[in-house]
């Protein structure tokens, strides 16, 4: 089966805001910070990071799971944030919806194509 459009836009979205999400690790690093320290805090600001890659390697292959686990990490973002800055919600707070939305489509989409 060919692989389309709306096959690779989901998980190309899903790696673009996974390494959105990481550029914000690097604040660990700062003027007088230690190395090692600097160190531990990046690993430790990469946690969202290694959590949006979990998602994004079971929706790589249950995208109805995976589409399901981008909204509640949007829905989990929203609730933790309380009321978070309204540039804030588009940019993080948008995007896993979107993706997760596009990954439950294309699995019904291909599901409806597979019965015909």
């Amino acid at each position: 089966m060919k692989k389309g459009f709306l096959y690779w836009l989901p998980r190309i979205l899903g790696m673009l805001f996974t390494l959105f999400i990481s550029i914000f690790a690097l604040d660990a690093f700062g003027e007088g910070i230690p190395f090692f320290e600097g160190v531990v805090g990046f690993l430790i600001h990469l946690i969202p990071t290694y959590i949006t890659i979990a998602i994004l390697l079971i929706a790589w292959k249950r995208e109805m799971t995976g589409g399901i686990l981008y909204l509640l990490l949007s829905g989990f973002y929203l609730v933790f944030m309380r009321i978070p800055h309204w540039t804030a919600f588009l940019l993080i707070g948008i995007p896993p919806i979107l993706i997760g939305l596009l990954f439950i489509s294309t699995n019904l989409i291909s599901k409806r194509s597979l019965r015909k």
